[in-house]
């Protein structure tokens, strides 16, 4: 969300840079943020450069269409291998990483049958039901969602996946080259995963499983989300019948997550997110009140515009003077939090 709402404020990426001390004043914080040189900039170019990817940015044309649609889009990923696979019609495979054989056969099978469909299939390159729809679809499509950086391979006995897919499909990161990834970037990768397709298919998955955090996000996102029914008696099969339950779609194969996609709602366009905006300041009064709202549950905006009564422009820039004071937290999906 600061990223985006600083360049509507600003104008552009540049401008945004050189009022970042102002506004961090404005937010209540004492000292400048840091912010990295060009010197370092050029150093994490060159990092991605010298493993053969590439930065694309939210502001540009090859930038995957779905992921622009996000609240907030991540502003930059790193992307390796064939980039055209982001501009195709995509379905998300994800599930259960100690999967059974049979979970895995049919992740295989259903990947394999969406591409023959026309579709690219992307997962987190996981154990178990990831990496088996990777597998199933490496020859006609596939994308892998990195949590750490573009060359951070996990799980390590991944590392002959990770080649193929780097020479015969696509690998995607949020993260910087050398980033290794921790627990809290798993649920930030399940957003991109999810915002990169059209539709989620859940497989196997147990009751707090991540692929739920997943499904959760497609839902939220406007995405369909599909899950494989499973026995009573599996555990992995809890939270996939939990989806159903509560009017996830039934997957039993290719064919019912097409017949999904054939109502598939177009995204509603909420305007140009990078269109230049004026730069008017947040009143000391706004932002006190929006920081006085603010807990440690996520709030979305429009309910802090509501509760202020001012417009959700000027309480997004208030939330941003706000984190970048480290008062505030800005979190996927349009919520915030205090810090």
């Amino acid at each position: 969300m600061a990223f985006q709402q600083l360049v509507r404020r600003c104008g552009s990426a540049g401008a945004a840079l050189a009022a970042l001390p102002d506004l961090s004043r404005r937010g209540g914080r004492s000292g400048a943020p840091k912010i990295p040189s060009i010197d370092e900039a050029e150093r994490e170019i060159a990092a991605g450069a010298a493993l053969g990817a590439v930065l694309l940015a939210a502001c540009k044309s090859a930038f995957p269409p779905l992921l622009t649609a996000l609240d907030p889009p991540p502003p930059l990923i790193w992307a390796m291998g064939d980039i055209g696979l982001l501009q195709r019609p995509c379905v998300a495979i994800v599930g259960a990483r100690i999967a059974s054989a049979a979970g895995q056969r049919f992740a295989r099978g259903l990947a394999h049958d969406l591409c023959e469909a026309g579709f690219v299939v992307a997962s987190g390159m996981a154990r178990g039901i990831d990496g088996a729809a990777h597998e199933g679809a490496l020859s006609s499509g596939t994308i892998a969602v990195l949590a750490g950086g573009p060359d951070d391979i996990y799980p390590p006995e991944h590392a002959d996946l990770y080649r193929r897919l780097t020479a015969q499909a696509c690998v995607v990161s949020e993260q910087p080259p050398g980033y290794r990834a921790t627990a809290r970037d798993f649920p930030r990768r399940n957003r991109i995963i999810s915002g990169l397709a059209h539709a989620v298919v859940v497989v196997e998955a147990e009751a707090r499983s991540g692929s739920l955090i997943t499904a959760r996000l497609a839902a939220e996102q406007g995405r369909e989300v599909l899950a494989v029914p499973g026995s009573p008696l599996d555990p992995r099969a809890k939270g996939t019948n939990d989806l159903i339950r509560q009017g996830a779609a039934i997957c039993e194969g290719a064919e019912d997550v097409i017949r999904a996609l054939g109502t598939l709602r177009t995204l509603r366009e909420t305007g140009d997110p990078w269109e230049p905006a004026a730069d008017d300041p947040v009143s000391d009064t706004l932002r006190e009140s929006v920081a006085r709202l603010l807990s440690p549950t996520p709030v979305s905006r429009d309910d802090l515009a509501r509760a202020t009564g001012a417009g959700a422009g000027a309480v997004g820039a208030a939330l941003v003077e706000l984190s970048l004071a480290g008062r505030a937290e800005l979190l996927p999906g349009g919520v915030a939090s205090s810090a």
